[in-house]
């Protein structure tokens, strides 16, 4: 079937297929074992098909990068530290976040079917994707899933203007009797820092109230307002945005709550992985990921419907006038999800030239666009 117009001039619309065969290329290349492959395409294709398009596909360099300079393992190896009947702590010896968030979701949600509830705390990991693809397996085996995560400094507290926490995402999800589950994923910034990276990649100014510089002022110009951040100019603002007028330490707050269930229960005293450097200069990104059984509470088959109307109640309140539509958490993500798996994803000319450039580093050919 033909695809639809792309976006943008220049893009390019890849099968989910192609583009799936593509990542899996890419990673064996860059020397990530066939155990773990499938997992890590699977976690950036899922980001592309719920049209999160900063974590998907266009995230490859920056692995790459990572592996090069030696900050991030391609092979992992996880170390279970401690364990209860409920709980883990799990050390992911700088491997890849991905396969380590999956084997840490997947102990948390066997120790929820054993015994009502499970959660498990990892240390030492890396950047691990988008946080809804570890809740959304949970819910998926009839569980409320939590995932949460650090990363390197982003967001300013709030009256303060040095990044000190990272964009540290909270991701929830309910099983429901609809097609797709109610799926919370968001940065407890303003905006995810993904959202810099594309509007950097397309040369396009970010609105006023995402970042905030060192003199207090706001920060529009995407070729500064992304990179200032690592070099000490700039920061994110907290959820809520300036000040606390509309909620901006509610962000502020949230954001230290991920950090105290992705740092200190793992025993890392020193929140903030870019400062939390060790001596090999792995970065210690720390996640967070919990099951819960709803069979201990009430049984599955009731407890969807009672979701699946709750979300339904809520698409039918009123309306803004001229509004067509209330979403709810996860709805938009499905509905992308079946447009590209029926037209494909698009890429644009940006990430077309990244990843080319990433396959000339890595000495293959890729036959996804067109030559210019």
């Amino acid at each position: 079937m033909a695809c639809p117009p792309a976006e943008s001039p220049n893009s390019v619309t890849v099968s989910v297929t192609d583009l799936r065969s593509f990542i899996t290329a890419v990673l064996i290349a860059m020397g990530v074992p066939t155990t773990d492959v499938d997992i890590c395409a699977d976690v950036l294709l899922t980001s592309d098909l719920w049209g999160v398009q900063s974590h998907g596909v266009a995230h490859l360099p920056m692995y790459y990068e990572r592996l090069r300079r030696g900050i991030q393992r391609p092979v992992t190896h996880c170390a279970w530290i401690r364990e209860t009947p409920t709980s883990a702590v799990i050390d992911g010896g700088s491997g890849m976040g991905m396969v380590v968030a999956h084997h840490a979701m997947r102990f948390a949600i066997a120790k929820a079917r054993e015994n009502g509830m499970g959660s498990v705390a990892v240390r030492n990991s890396s950047h691990f994707g988008v946080a809804g693809y570890y809740a959304r397996m949970a819910a998926d085996a009839g569980m409320i899933g939590f995932s949460f995560t650090n990363a390197q400094p982003a967001i300013a507290p709030t009256h303060g203007v040095e990044p000190t926490f990272g964009t540290n995402p909270i991701a929830i999800a309910v099983p429901s009797d609809e097609p797709f589950p109610f799926l919370f994923d968001a940065a407890t910034s303003v905006v995810a820092r993904g959202k810099l990276e594309i509007a950097a990649r397309n040369n396009k100014p970010i609105p006023e109230g995402w970042v905030i510089g060192y003199d207090g002022e706001p920060h529009t110009d995407c070729a500064t307002a992304d990179p200032s951040i690592d070099l000490g100019h700039a920061a994110l603002l907290p959820l809520g945005g300036l000040g606390e007028l509309f909620g901006g330490h509610k962000g502020y707050g949230l954001a230290a709550v991920v950090e105290i269930l992705c740092a200190a229960l793992q025993n890392n005293a020193d929140f903030s992985p870019l400062r939390d450097v060790d001596a090999h200069g792995f970065r210690r990104v720390g996640h967070f990921f919990m099951a819960i059984n709803v069979e201990n509470f009430l049984p599955l088959a009731a407890f969807r419907p009672i979701i699946g109307r709750m979300l339904r109640d809520l698409r039918n309140s009123p309306r803004i006038p001229g509004e067509p539509r209330i979403y709810t958490a996860g709805e938009k993500e499905y509905e992308r999800s079946l447009h590209a798996e029926k037209y494909g994803i698009e890429i644009k000319p940006a990430v077309q030239q990244s990843l080319t450039t990433l396959c000339d580093g890595l000495g293959f050919s890729q036959q996804l666009f067109p030559q210019r």
